[in-house]
């Protein structure tokens, strides 16, 4: 009888092994954000309007003050009543209704105008960026460019009282800030390209006259200048292309809308201002 096949031997069991435990980690608490801080959006809103409720009656006195024809005195009242503008009062007149609270008529620039513009260049100051002198010289700047544009584009005139304090300004403050940290090379490039594009401009005035830029647009390159130059020649070469530009595409669709002529006399200083910021924005 044939023997039995030795039988196969069975496979060794397998250990099961448990996996390790692993203690949850808890996070880290984060602190909350500061009201009023960058971290704190809910402080944004509330120091913006704080902002413009303070500096917008001063800017819009401004530009009703100054908004005048060339030779023209100051203007201190309504033009329509004689009720004295001044920041005490009225109140109306100064704020985004801009309304004479008198004979309700309009003062200055359009309603709600200004504070526009007021937001828009903290906006520009918050993109912009830099050390903080170089922030206090572009809201200086801002400061005294904001009623030189109304003032310019409403009777094509940009007075001494707002273009001479807005230069020197920003000459003083970018001295602040070279001797903070950058040196003085930065300070004289840019004080040496405000004096340069300011006298290009003023050389235009002398030769073509009424048909060149006027002595204002000069004195207000002074600051557009020192604010482009201290980031370098390209920065200001930059500037004068980006202003330029603006200005062509500007006058060529308001001819294609027969809102002007070829003879109109359009004002500089809105696209000086406006090239400056975009040039800024984009090297920054």
């Amino acid at each position: 009888m044939p023997a039995d096949p030795p039988s196969r031997p069975l496979a060794a069991p397998v250990e099961r092994v448990e996996p390790a435990s692993v203690e949850p980690v808890s996070p880290e608490p984060v602190p909350p954000p500061v009201p009023g801080s960058r971290a704190g959006p809910r402080g944004r809103p509330w120091a913006r309007l704080a902002a413009i409720l303070a500096v917008a009656p001063v800017l819009r006195l401004a530009v009703a003050r100054y908004a005048v024809p060339p030779g023209a005195p100051d203007r201190t009242a309504c033009p329509t009543c004689g009720t004295p503008l001044a920041l005490d009062r009225p109140w109306p007149a100064l704020g985004p209704a801009a309304r004479c609270p008198a004979c309700r008529s309009r003062v200055g620039a359009p309603p709600g105008t200004v504070e526009v513009a007021v937001l828009a260049a903290l906006a520009v100051l918050v993109s912009a960026g830099g050390t903080p002198g170089e922030r206090a010289a572009l809201a200086w700047w801002l400061g005294w460019a904001v009623p030189l544009v109304f003032v310019d584009a409403a009777v094509h005139r940009l007075p001494d009282r707002l273009t001479w304090p807005a230069a020197v300004g920003v000459q003083a403050l970018l001295g602040v800030a070279a001797l903070a940290a950058a040196g003085p090379a930065p300070w004289l490039r840019a004080a040496a390209a405000g004096a340069g594009l300011a006298l290009c401009f003023a050389a235009t005035t002398l030769v073509l006259g009424r048909r060149g830029f006027g002595l204002g647009d000069a004195k207000l390159a002074l600051g557009a200048g020192a604010l482009l130059g201290w980031y370098g020649w390209p920065v200001l070469v930059l500037g004068v292309l980006v202003t330029f530009t603006l200005s062509a595409l500007t006058s060529l669709a308001l001819l294609l809308a027969r809102r002007v002529r070829w003879s109109s006399h359009l004002p500089f200083g809105p696209f000086l201002v406006l090239g400056t910021v975009v040039t800024l924005l984009l090297v920054r």
